[in-house]
């Protein structure tokens, strides 16, 4: 039995939420379940309008799509809603320059899929935190060639420069990722205003503490509330194998 809570919240800084969420643990035309955070950007209010639009389409096409891969239907969904947020741009001058993040999962049986586009975050905690996507950002371009370590690049000043956004170019590149969860595992999805705010051990802890999976995600909101909350803050936390025993 799956079990998940999704949360956002505006934070201490933001005149407006520029984030959505979306959390189904039931399935949703082919996928079993589906949760998306999305980040959106933009002048004015094309931000929120962005992720709005995104995250409504996405879920639109993959309740309608006949695909049987979990790959091929988000894929075609978000590439749907690329389209769609390029479309009502060019429609509308106060739109121009819009976009968003976005990280999508769906937890099928023991195995997870997830897509990306963006600097919006997938983690799976058990004994460890691990980070499964990789930020389309200018800062991890700069790690990843070894410009600068990860220290530096959690305050580095051009930290929310993204190099990926669905709505941003004509073709939307789309990174993919397969796992295998253990009993235990829990998964996180997460805007850069939560971990921009809270380093990844903190979050590890705070979601290994027990008590209720509302109190922990709630606790995580606070506390990046309390260390500053210069964004929007989102959350999404799933544990996806509740009931399973594990079997020598």
């Amino acid at each position: 039995m799956l079990r998940s809570y999704a949360l956002t919240d505006i934070g201490r800084r933001r005149q407006l939420n520029q984030d959505f969420i979306y959390c189904s643990e039931t399935p949703v035309g082919n996928l079993p379940n589906v949760f998306i955070v999305a980040d959106g950007m933009g002048g004015h209010n094309a931000g929120d309008y962005a992720s709005v639009l995104a995250v409504e389409t996405v879920v639109e096409e993959i309740g309608t799509s006949f695909e049987k891969s979990p790959v091929k239907v988000l894929e075609h969904a978000i590439t749907k809603a690329n389209t769609i947020l390029r479309q009502r741009a060019s429609e509308n001058f106060s739109l121009s320059g819009m976009g968003t993040t976005l990280v999508a999962a769906t937890c099928i049986g023991r195995y997870l899929e997830v897509a990306n586009v963006g600097d919006s975050r997938l983690y799976v905690i058990g004994d460890e935190i691990t980070q499964i996507t990789e930020d389309h950002s200018l800062v991890e371009e700069m790690v990843r060639m070894g410009g600068i370590d990860r220290e530096e690049a959690r305050n580095h000043p051009d930290k929310n420069i993204i190099t990926r956004a669905v709505g941003a170019r004509d073709d939307v590149e789309i990174d993919f990722f397969n796992l295998e969860l253990q009993t235990g595992d829990m998964v996180l999805l997460c805007s850069d205003g939560l971990t921009n705010m809270v380093d990844d051990e903190m979050i590890r802890r705070i979601l290994k503490n027990g008590g209720s999976l509302k109190d922990r995600v709630e606790e995580l909101v606070e506390t990046a509330n309390r260390n500053g909350g210069k964004d929007n803050i989102s959350v999404i936390v799933i544990e996806p194998l509740t009931d399973e025993v594990e079997h020598d």
